[in-house]
């Protein structure tokens, strides 16, 4: 993965009450991050942005927009934290560039190979069908 920079002020991060049990502190501290970025207006590359947007994740949502919710630790400052990376690590693995395919010619043994034992099978499901006659 290639190291990503994001500027600080074009991630959005709320401070958000966590969800599910942990008593009274959950009821009163909002400890949980709600991280949002926008794609289209981020500085990333072109091409970058274009890959992020066509990259199937339920993260992204139809405006282009990052929706990251980090609730796992206790503190908000970890949950700041591990929303940046999941941030990071979404954007590095979404603008991957796609390898190109090589276009390789089969050789004749291979193709000669394959329909022989096409052959085969299909004689023996012959031999098959005939013995039973159900």
């Amino acid at each position: 993965m290639e190291k990503v920079i994001i500027a600080e002020d074009e991630v959005q991060m709320t401070a958000i009450r966590a969800q599910g049990s942990g008593g009274q502190h959950v009821n009163k501290v909002s400890t949980a991050i709600h991280l949002r970025f926008d794609i289209r207006a981020s500085s990333l590359a072109e091409e970058d942005k274009e890959r992020l947007l066509q990259y199937h994740d339920h993260r992204i949502s139809r405006d282009g927009v990052i929706v990251i919710k980090a609730q796992q630790f206790r503190s908000q400052t970890k949950n700041k934290e591990d929303a940046l990376n999941r941030l990071k690590v979404l954007i590095s693995v979404g603008t991957v560039a796609p390898k190109k395919r090589k276009v390789v010619k089969r050789p004749k043994a291979s193709i000669q190979k394959r329909l022989a034992n096409k052959k085969l099978r299909s004689q023996l499901k012959r031999l098959r069908k005939n013995d039973w006659n159900g």
